[in-house]
């Protein structure tokens, strides 16, 4: 049977979401413990990849297994039991044959945190800008020219293997909570580096640096080396990635 895995994770400590040679990464981890309690070597294939340091708080992934002898809520709590403090499973059900956590994923939400205030508790989680002074007002009228464009090129990582650089954005805000600023944003899809690139492109408009004409202009110019640099790693979340609800058994 074909399986669906939520769980969460802070990406502090690994180079990002995929299996790579040299280096540690939340994929890695999660199929050496799973394997292990199941007795078989087991893949998982994630709903998409997050760079070095980005955080999750909510990842789906898929796996085969021909029987769990256990209940989910009994996997569930061997599978915390066993697996480092900075990932936590928070569900497993079955799923229909062909579900696939990736392909099937109807959209894809992410959260970015900015603290205008130096906080120790948030040094690692939130991107600290102290220094500037952010107009919210500004930077959510330019997120919202995001609606009307699906080419996002300006925002992708270079060299990257899209297929295309298509993507339909439902949704893109800032909320003023405190001394902190949430950047939510939801889409069909996502390219690598996107939301980090959009970001520091939006910091830019927030602090005047760029105009909302300037920003829709850098999308329509289709180039890399036209958007901002990127927000660091740590401030990032991915927060959901939704499916149709007739893949759950």
């Amino acid at each position: 049977m074909r399986y669906f895995i939520i769980f969460a994770y802070n990406g502090k400590n690994y180079h990002g979401w995929q299996v790579q040679p040299n280096a540690i990464t939340v994929q890695q981890v999660l199929e050496e413990k799973l394997s292990i309690l199941l007795g078989k070597k087991t893949e998982v294939t994630g709903a998409g990849r997050t760079d070095a340091g980005v955080h999750a708080r909510s990842m789906t992934a898929h796996f085969d297994c021909e029987n769990i002898s256990q209940s989910s809520s009994q996997l569930i709590h061997r599978l915390n039991s066993f697996l480092p403090k900075d990932i936590s499973v928070q569900d497993i059900f079955p799923v229909t044959e062909q579900a696939h956590a990736r392909f099937d994923a109807t959209s894809r939400s992410y959260e970015y945190i900015i603290t205008t205030r130096k906080n120790p508790f948030l040094t690692e989680y939130a991107w600290e800008i102290s220094h500037l002074s952010l107009n919210v007002e500004r930077m959510n009228a330019a997120a919202a020219l995001l609606l009307h464009h699906e080419d996002f090129t300006s925002f992708a990582r270079l060299h990257a293997d899209n297929k295309t650089n298509i993507c339909h954005v439902q949704q893109a805000y800032f909320e003023p909570r405190g001394a902190q600023i949430y950047f939510s944003i939801t889409a069909d899809r996502f390219l690598r580096n996107m939301v980090r690139a959009i970001t520091g492109t939006l910091v830019d408009v927030g602090s005047g640096k760029l105009s909302e004409k300037e920003f829709e202009e850098i999308i329509r110019k289709k180039g890399r080396n036209f958007a901002s640099a990127s927000a660091p790693a740590h401030g990032l979340y991915l927060t959901a990635v939704r499916y149709p609800e007739h893949i759950r058994l």
